[in-house]
């Protein structure tokens, strides 16, 4: 299928979909053949890919986002860095930040990313997994023993999380993916440096 038999329809409804440009979202269909989902997943793949190249750059602007629920008993602020102040006030960037805020309420992680889960945390779960798999076949236990360990890790790591609005959603994006598809929408490298939860009496 070309370009030009793309339907205006079907660019506007992946743009709504995804937020990619209009010449991206005209590419990404004519290269899945008008098909609307492998367009979105082809635009969330080039989305990583390009956030990959800005990851060394510098993010010293931002925002710090906060969230509180459950009538007062619950609260959440979380700094989101981007590169410059520009994007930083830009409303696609404070969304971003207050999405994070929200899933730190609702998904209650430890730490941002793996890299930030101490040597000596992961050292006591893999002797936890190890005794858990000792009767299993020896060549088997390395397997099962990372397995269960990056299952663990997906569950108290902020990015390795599943952004919850996307709970009714055919595919759920991970706050990495998500993180990585605002990165391309605008252009910047973005990092979600920390965050801290306070639940009341705690």
């Amino acid at each position: 299928m070309s370009t030009a038999q793309i339907p205006a329809a079907l660019v506007k409804e992946l743009r709504e979909k995804t937020g990619a440009g209009m010449m991206d979202c005209k590419k990404a269909l004519t290269e899945a053949g008008g098909d609307l989902e492998e367009a979105a997943t082809l635009l969330r793949k080039q989305g990583l890919a390009d956030a990959a190249k800005r990851s060394g750059r510098e993010a010293n602007e931002g925002t710090i986002a906060s969230y509180i629920h459950q009538g007062g008993q619950l609260g959440v602020i979380v700094e989101v860095n981007c590169e410059t102040d520009f994007v930083a006030r830009t409303d696609r960037f404070q969304q971003f930040a207050r999405d994070v805020a929200l899933n730190v309420a609702a998904m209650k992680p430890t730490y941002v990313s793996v890299d930030d889960v101490p040597e000596d945390y992961k050292a006591r779960e893999r002797e936890v997994y190890a005794e858990q798999a000792k009767d299993k076949p020896e060549n088997a236990r390395e397997k099962i023993i990372e397995g269960k360990l990056a299952k663990h890790l997906g569950e108290i790591c902020l990015l390795e999380q599943p952004f919850f609005r996307d709970a009714t959603e055919k595919k759920q994006r991970t706050m990495e993916e998500l993180r990585a598809e605002t990165s391309s929408e605008l252009g910047e490298n973005i990092t979600i440096r920390r965050f801290t939860v306070y639940q009341l009496g705690d």
